[in-house]
């Protein structure tokens, strides 16, 4: 019991809000602490002759976090099987609705309940009973659609534990009494290629591998993070999508339903190089650092069961249900603070074109101040990391009493705003623990593109530029991992840097809210002056700041602005300024004006600020470390702004 809770307790950063354990199911809305009481007075006199055990903290998003939601699941009232996922069904309504029909009960509001009562399905239905355990996880994940990581347990194979993943992170600590035998584990495939098509099928005849040769005095620790299990192992097994990994009487194996070509065949042991003091940051200096270098997940995680890529149809469940009341609207109004409001500034002209909508962006303490008009048929949307920012509740409430439609668009289940607002988007970013929001604002930016697509799904004409915007998304992760792999670079700029007192970042179209939240990274850790400048208005006052010793940062990418960036690089530049510019890797025209540039991939116009904003989330994180400063927690900043 200790272990498994303090292995949540590990976790509970994320800031999840239920727990659950088995196979005396326990379950717990609240804290990890909350749970560990329950335990505490239910099983502080048993003894459980039990060497396995599964716990989960559940970040609700299908069903309010309760006990009922909580994980783990069960097939029955007997808990004939159980599992516990973390990730998201999207195809379960469909099996619902099948499985209801073949007499299944549900007693939980959840996506993941459809699985455990999947398995029993396919159980009760065997053709023959000398079945695996881990065979029948290969059947039910076949027909499940989305991401997910699970662990089953049954009651009908006492000593066995399966798992398996796709889409979620899924590890396997492996600790022994002994010296390990093997650094890897063979895959086990139940079809090799010329059986491909064959019914006899040797599904069940592999036999299990133990690591230590006997599979005596082994412990081995399913986790979706490595800051679960290190205090007891460093030892760990990745596993890759669709792996079964099952352990029996102290044995592990790992399963694939058939080898793909080029495919390794062996899983790794590897030994994480990590302390334990650091094991809320992994191997990054600061949290800030390790958000930034998420984003290709995070992003990833925001579109994940929202886009099919195959059909090109984009659906975001909270918004649905209202989706033709939205597109009866007059006006869009979005409302942030800080980092959020950048993320309205980002989207604008992508909404606009999308939705054929006037859309007002609006600093939430401005438009209270303003006492400006909201009507019936606007809708008006509230984008907040952490759904509780006081000036953004106060306008969301103050567009309600005026009959407005509101639309929360967060990163924390059940705060305020997602309480508040009539329907929303959860940006699922993961929780962020760093004061200086970076994965957050990416996940927003996504959020709203998404929102823009689903609107214009039955406008012929802007077919083909959702298409395009599409096409971007798909790739934006592998784009995003690429500007990361530029972080050197941008560290020997900071370098060059860091004793400057000001410094300026000018862009303009869809790149404006990249400079203005840039320059916003820039203020809040390293405390230096900077300032996001549009580059349309630079012979209008700032050119005055321009001289050789004044750092400019520049963004031009190749946009319908880029002309008219290129003139502003001219004026920097016949002012003895000495650009850093951020443009397209291969635009040499760009690059012989530049002082030092830093060559970004290209995508689609609209989503460039997703790839053009991480170089400055990078520099403000460089040029705070150089400065000496604690770069996830600056003065006289907190993560969350309740007050106004």
């Amino acid at each position: 019991f200790e272990l498994l809770v303090k292995g949540l307790m590990r976790l509970e950063y994320r800031g999840y809000d239920s727990a659950g354990k088995d196979i005396v199911l326990i379950k717990k809305k609240g804290k990890v602490k909350a749970l560990d009481e329950e335990l505490y007075s239910k099983c502080v006199a048993a003894v459980l002759g039990t060497h396995f055990g599964i716990a989960h903290t559940r970040w609700a998003t299908h069903g309010e976090p309760n006990a009922i939601n909580s994980h783990p699941h069960r097939s029955d009232k007997n808990n004939e099987f159980v599992v516990i996922h973390n990730g998201i069904i999207t195809n379960y309504k469909e099996l619902k609705k099948y499985l209801n029909s073949k007499g299944y009960e549900f007693e939980s509001e959840t996506d993941t309940e459809v699985i455990p009562k999947l398995i029993k399905y396919v159980y009760d239905n065997r053709e023959r009973d000398d079945l695996s355990f881990s065979t029948l996880v290969e059947r039910v994940i076949q027909q499940l659609e989305g991401a997910f990581a699970l662990v089953f347990k049954s009651r009908y194979f006492p000593g066995e534990a399966v798992a398996t993943r796709r889409g979620s992170p899924l590890l396997i600590g492996v600790r022994s009494q002994h010296e390990l035998s093997a650094e890897h584990i063979p895959i086990q495939y139940n079809r090799t290629p010329r059986e491909k098509n064959s019914h006899n099928r040797p599904e069940d005849s592999s036999t299990a591998v133990s690591v230590t040769g006997d599979g005596k005095g082994m412990e081995y620790y399913f986790a979706s993070d490595a800051s679960a299990i290190i205090e007891h192992t460093n030892k760990v097994i990745y596993l890759e999508d669709d792996d079964i990994a099952a352990v029996v009487s102290g044995k592990l194996s790992i399963h694939r339903l058939n080898r793909q070509a080029g495919e390794d065949p062996v899983r790794a042991i590897q030994t994480l190089q990590m302390e334990l003091q650091e094991i809320m940051k992994g191997n990054f200096e600061a949290f800030m650092q390790k958000e930034i270098f998420e984003q290709p997940e995070s992003v990833f995680n925001t579109m994940r069961g929202r886009i099919c890529f195959e059909t090109n149809k984009v659906v975001l469940g909270g918004l649905k249900d209202h989706l033709k009341e939205i597109k009866r609207c007059r006006r869009l109004i979005v409302i942030g603070c800080g980092t959020s409001f950048h993320a309205a500034v980002a989207t604008r002209q992508i909404l606009e074109e999308l939705t054929e909508l006037p859309v007002m962006v609006e600093l939430a303490s401005d438009f209270l101040d303003r006492n400006t008009p909201v009507f019936r048929d606007d809708v008006c949307f509230y984008i907040s990391q952490s759904g509780e920012t006081a000036d953004t509740l106060m306008a969301l409430r103050y567009c309600k009493e005026r009959g407005a439609l509101t639309v929360g668009v967060t990163n924390t289940v059940g705060s305020s705003i997602c309480r508040e607002t009539d329907c929303g988007v959860h940006i699922n970013a993961g929780p962020e623990i760093g004061v200086a929001s970076t994965k957050a604002y990416t996940s927003q930016f996504v959020s709203l593109i998404m929102f823009g697509l689903m609107m214009s799904e039955d406008r012929i004409s802007l077919q083909g530029r959702r298409l395009e915007i599409i096409n971007g998304l798909r790739t934006l992760p592998d784009m995003i991992k690429k500007v990361l792999a530029l972080d050197k670079n941008i560290k020997s700029i900071a370098d060059e840097l860091y004793e400057q007192k000001s410094l300026l970042v000018m862009g303009r179209g869809f790149n404006y809210a990249t400079c203005l939240e840039g320059a916003l990274k820039i203020k809040e850790i390293t405390y230096m002056h900077s300032e996001g400048i549009l580059a349309g208005e630079l012979k209008h006052g700032p050119l005055a700041l321009i001289d050789k010793d004044m750092p400019v940062i520049m963004i031009i990418m190749r946009d319908a602005c880029y002309t008219k960036c290129q003139n502003a690089l001219q004026q920097v530049t016949a002012r003895s300024g000495r650009p850093i510019i951020l443009c397209c890797q291969d635009d040499p025209e760009v690059s012989k004006n530049a002082y030092k540039t830093i060559g970004l991939p290209q995508t689609v116009d609209c989503l460039q600020g997703i790839l053009s904003v991480i170089p400055l989330q990078l520099m403000s994180f460089h040029l705070a470390v150089l400065r000496g400063f604690d770069v996830d927690c600056p003065r006289n900043l907190a993560k969350s702004v309740t007050v106004e």
